[in-house]
């Protein structure tokens, strides 16, 4: 793609994850954080994939703009029909995000299940330590 085809995919790629289209000539240092972090989901969808695999997409984050970038995540999920491979420590995070849960341990998958299963009737000891200790505000 070259010239106006190129400006205007840019234009509507920006605008679909919640920045501002004429914002496509700005430079990386011109962008805050989350702002970047849109720009990045900009780019994994610009060649219209069915799976992305977002490894600790939000850890960098305040939580506020976290929260953002995970419902612009789940909008897009939905909007382009994505499956994610959601890799996070932050159980909360996954909880929210997440309709089936991997655990693993020193790289090792120790438990798998739908996240009721998981955050409901844990199985292994690792998982129910995990479980936890995540704040009780989540």
């Amino acid at each position: 793609m070259k010239g106006r085809k190129l400006q205007e995919k840019v234009e509507r790629l920006l605008d679909q994850v919640g920045l501002n289209p004429e914002w496509g000539e700005r430079y990386p240092h011109q962008f805050s954080g989350g702002q970047r972090q849109r720009l990045n989901i900009a780019r994994a969808i610009s060649t219209k994939p069915r799976f992305i695999v977002a490894d600790e997409a939000v850890s960098a984050l305040d939580v506020s703009v976290q929260a953002q970038i995970i419902n612009l995540l789940k909008h897009l999920q939905r909007e382009l029909g994505l499956t994610y491979l959601f890799i996070s420590h932050d159980l909360g995070v996954v909880r929210y995000i997440s309709d089936r849960i991997g655990v693993m341990k020193a790289g090792e998958l120790i438990e798998i299940g739908d996240r009721n299963h998981i955050f409901h009737t844990p199985q292994h000891d690792y998982t129910k330590k995990l479980i936890g200790a995540i704040p009780q505000s989540m």
